[in-house]
């Protein structure tokens, strides 16, 4: 049974409307099929998808992300790469399990895979925890990226939570500490590490999987600090005001592209990833290879140095620098019109201070 968001409603009736068309023997006084017709009815939705697909605001987005039938990690993890080998475990307390993990097969070349899963049915929602992740999901994560970084194995990962969870024994456990490490491991990555957003890439518990070589996001994925409603319940003390906050929270893969926070989006089928997923499948695996045949000439000081003045250059593309500059540290580089301010002002200030220097010997002169 599909699953239909509320602006899809119009889609929704004419769905029904094919598939009683297909199915002529259900319906009294038809027999035969009227290809014509049907034809005609799978322009008519593909026309409508287009139309509302093309024109989605930052809301609606935020709901095809966390659409019931899209695709998830494990499904991208089985049709992708071949011979995985699943690891468990964090070697301190436990498994977590709504993070995948596991060494496999890309292409014929050994890739560590990452992928944090939210369930495909209630059941499996509740055991992975809806994809929100545990200190000992994170500590599990940087036990394997250290040993992928060990061998010289690209690391791929896929993101789809709404964020760590916040649990009490999850705190108690260091949560925060957790997602920090993490952080830190992948920043120290010798080897290249892909990040792709497939759904919902939600504050601290994705930032901690995808501090990455190359942050790739799905055309209909978000990746934000918080969820719109959480923004709007903080801002405006009104969780209805979901637009407005998802407007301001600027999560869309289009304008996080533009502010050069993701390196790459990955085009959607025609009504989202859901609708057709052997067309999104292709379109990852050919983005994955293009990355890692990318990366496969660079030195190890290359991947570490390219990883870190990406994030380093986030922001400072705007005001007076034409463009973002790369430097290897964190102080900030002035350009040539605000060197030139400060010249200027230093010579007002010398010249301000003689001139008042020379009037005071001037007076005490006269005075005398």
């Amino acid at each position: 049974m599909k699953n239909y968001l509320n602006f899809e409603s119009e889609v929704k009736e004419l769905e029904a409307k094919l598939k009683n068309l297909k199915d002529p023997y259900n319906n009294e006084g038809i027999s035969e099929v009227n290809t014509n017709e049907i034809a005609l009815l799978e322009d008519k939705i593909y026309k409508k998808l287009e139309n509302i697909y093309s024109n989605l605001n930052p809301w609606q987005t935020t709901q095809v992300a966390r659409h019931e039938d899209r695709p998830k990690a494990k499904y991208y993890i089985e049709n992708l790469f071949q011979d995985f080998v699943s690891l468990s475990g964090d070697r301190f307390y436990g498994e977590d399990k709504s993070v995948i993990s596991g060494f496999a097969k890309f292409n014929n070349k050994s890739v560590l895979v990452i992928g944090q899963e939210k369930g495909e049915n209630l059941d499996e929602r509740l055991d992975r925890n809806f994809g929100m992740m545990r200190p000992e999901g994170y500590r599990k994560s940087i036990r394997l990226m250290k040993l992928a970084n060990k061998f010289n194995i690209p690391i791929i990962t896929f993101i789809d939570t709404p964020g760590a969870y916040p649990g009490v024994g999850a705190e108690e456990r260091g949560q925060a500490e957790a997602i920090a490490r993490s952080i830190e491991s992948c920043m120290n990555l010798k080897v290249p590490n892909l990040a792709i957003i497939i759904g919902e890439g939600g504050s601290g518990g994705a930032i901690a999987l995808a501090s990455a070589s190359k942050v790739i996001m799905l055309e209909n994925s978000i990746y934000s600090v918080i969820s719109p409603e959480g923004c709007a319940t903080i801002l405006w003390r009104d969780p209805k005001k979901t637009l407005e906050a998802a407007k301001a929270m600027k999560l869309t893969s289009s304008e996080l592209l533009d502010l050069n926070i993701v390196d790459e989006v990955i085009k959607e089928p025609t009504g989202g990833a859901h609708r057709d997923r052997e067309t999104i499948l292709e379109n990852i695996k050919n983005s994955i290879k293009k990355n890692l045949d990318y990366f496969e000439n660079l030195s190890e000081d290359q991947i570490i140095s390219e990883r870190k003045n990406k994030f380093l250059k986030i922001g400072r593309g705007r005001g007076f620098l034409p463009s973002p500059e790369i430097t290897s540290g964190l102080s900030f580089r002035k350009s040539k019109f605000s060197s030139l301010l400060e010249i200027l002002n230093r010579k007002k200030i010398i010249f301000i201070t003689s001139s008042v220097t020379i009037l005071l010997i001037s007076y005490l002169i006269y005075i005398l």
